[in-house]
């Protein structure tokens, strides 16, 4: 149910994370402006910007500063963790190597996902099973990383605490069978400036990342500062400029709540597009749902909205698996 947004609005989330853990957190009213706000955000554009996240600022930069030491190393020295089926799609990705619809993506990048041990989830999980391949260097990017996963998961969580509320449903829907043991992907991406070492420009239609819209629950994304890149499609077709605030993550939904909530909710596209001279750092760091969840709109959103269910049911990990095992050229 995406508008004609102009802008993305910013939700100070810090009301919402100080109840989480209180159970009768609903009933607070600094807990219920947030629940509105996020589901104003959430019906009009899929994206917002959180701030009083909790967050360590010096992590949050760290992450990105380590990212750019990465991707400023040699390309024999990046390809020591380079990604393969075999590595079960972790690992490092060269440029235009990640295809969105059906062209080369002008970035390269790091995937990782929660790991999965052998048989954990039979033929379903056996496409990403394995460790993350996290380089020797830089020093401590392996530390460094799980930390901020750490941190970050629980962030989502609680984010989407407020968004089953906003839902209509208790602050625990996202838990158990759904994504109480939630599954995440994290992609340290890196985009070559506009203009190469010679000065000469990029071809037009160098993308560094197509439109597209996010498969899981909620993505949030820690991005350079001072170089906008990343854009949000409105309605009436117009792109919305999701440029960098300090302090903040931009937040957007992904395709698995747009179906929980039965197109309440919209996964909105987007697409990044590097104009500047230099070279860009994003880490997206996406919350999914179980693994081997299934996937169907909620009776409350169902009553929302005519009571017919709008989307057929899928499986979390059926859907993940289809997209990265069609997703690069190797």
């Amino acid at each position: 149910m995406a508008s004609n947004f102009k802008f993305i609005p910013i939700i100070d989330v810090s009301p919402l994370l100080a109840k989480c853990s209180d159970p009768l957190m609903d009933e607070d009213q600094g807990v219920s402006e947030v629940v509105e706000q996020l589901d104003r955000a959430c019906k009009e554009a899929g994206f917002f910007y959180v701030k009083g996240h909790g967050i360590p600022d010096s992590l949050v930069q760290d992450v990105r500063e380590l990212s750019h030491k990465f991707f400023d190393l040699p390309y024999e020295e990046k390809l020591k963790i380079k990604m393969t089926p075999a590595s079960g799609y972790r690992g490092y990705q060269r440029i235009g190597e990640n295809i969105s619809q059906g062209k080369p993506d002008m970035h390269e990048a790091i995937d990782c996902y929660k790991e999965l041990k052998p048989g954990s989830y039979g033929a379903l999980g056996k496409p990403l099973e394995g460790a993350n391949k996290w380089p020797d260097n830089p020093a401590n990017f392996d530390s460094v990383m799980e930390e901020y996963i750490t941190l970050l998961t629980d962030l989502a969580r609680n984010i989407m605490r407020g968004i089953a509320l906003a839902l209509g449903a208790s602050p625990n829907e996202f838990e158990g069978e759904k994504a109480g043991d939630p599954f995440w992907v994290m992609r340290l991406i890196g985009y070559p400036g506009a203009f190469d070492a010679n000065g000469s420009g990029m071809a037009e239609n160098d993308i560094g990342c197509g439109a597209h819209t996010d498969y899981g629950l909620l993505t949030l994304v820690n991005q350079d500062e001072n170089i906008p890149a990343l854009q949000v499609r409105n309605m009436s077709g117009e792109w919305i400029w999701a440029v960098p605030i300090p302090g903040t993550f931009v937040c957007n939904i992904g395709d698995m709540l747009k179906i929980w909530s039965n197109g309440l909710y919209q996964s909105t596209l987007h697409r990044v597009i590097n104009n500047s001279p230099k070279y860009r750092v994003s880490v997206a760091f996406f919350y999914e749902p179980n693994f081997d969840a299934l996937i169907e709109p909620l009776e409350c959103c169902k009553q929302k909205t005519g009571g017919i269910e709008k989307y057929e049911g899928a499986v979390y990990g059926e859907h993940l698996v289809s997209k990265v095992t069609t997703n690069f050229v190797m």
